[in-house]
């Protein structure tokens, strides 16, 4: 059964920045997914030449380093909430300044930004409606926010195996498909395009799928997850219950990925 975020959901921010600082080094040796990701949202990007521009959420910085490429008489920002992902992107250069911050308190001058870009990191934000309201603060008339993000369905295999074994919240939960809509109308910017695609990942079995999603730093961070160690039994009992998703190129593992560009007028 699908889940769609309430407050008391939500991961704490800490946890998150923890998770994500700790996955520093292993991320982007397990992140294709997230790449395809970032490169489709850039192809979403409408002509544009920003005189200033942000990376929101930039992990490891690729695509810090891909706007830097792609509007080189700009100057650029990368922002996270993670210190241990800006200690290893910071080096790599891309932007001119990496800074700590929260996507819903920027630490940001009003009208001082032509686009904000954020790839597969607004998932992990609480309050989307106050993601919203600083990208319009932020932006000048005319400015861009680019986004992708994931939503209900995101991993339902897994959230569905579990479910045949314990019933415990073992898998993050996303916005429904239908809120990114509502919020993004009530935004105040032009919604340019909004729309939401499947995308299917394949696994030789599950062990390697859930060190995936630990070297991401994006295993489970919700509230009410079981604490402990997991048992030998429920292992078991869970590798059964996903086997039966089983399909001839592996365990299927599907990402509801949510993709919108908004302008500000």
């Amino acid at each position: 059964m699908s889940e769609s975020l309430q407050q008391g959901d939500l991961p704490d921010k800490r946890q998150v920045a923890a998770s994500f600082s700790r996955a520093a080094h292993s991320y982007d040796g397990v992140a294709a997914l997230q790449r395809d990701v970032g490169n489709e949202l850039l192809a979403r990007l409408p002509a544009l030449t920003p005189a200033r521009w942000l990376d929101l959420g930039c992990g490891t910085g690729y695509f810090t380093r891909g706007l830097a490429e792609r509007y080189p008489q700009g100057s650029g920002l990368a922002l996270d909430l993670a210190e241990g992902m800006l200690r290893h992107a910071r080096p790599q250069g891309g932007a001119r300044h990496f800074v700590a911050g929260d996507a819903e308190r920027l630490p940001l001058r009003d009208v001082s930004l032509d686009l904000i870009y954020s790839s597969l990191a607004v998932q992990w934000c609480g309050d989307f409606a106050a993601v919203l309201d600083e990208a319009r603060r932020t932006l000048r008339s005319g400015g861009v926010l680019a986004f992708s993000s994931l939503c209900v369905g995101t991993l339902q295999e897994l959230r569905d195996s579990w479910q045949a074994v314990d019933g415990f919240v073992h898998v993050n939960r996303f916005r429904r498909f239908e809120d990114y809509q509502a919020l993004c109308v009530a935004s105040g910017m032009q919604l340019l395009t909004l729309e939401r695609r499947a995308r299917t990942l394949h696994f030789p079995d599950l062990r390697a799928l859930t060190h995936e999603l630990k070297a991401l730093g994006a295993h489970n961070l919700n509230p009410g997850r079981p604490g402990g160690l997991t048992g030998r039994a429920r292992v078991r009992a869970l590798v059964e219950a996903y086997e039966r998703f089983r399909q001839p190129q592996g365990l299927p593992a599907t990402y509801q990925v949510v993709y919108g560009v908004l302008r500000k007028d």
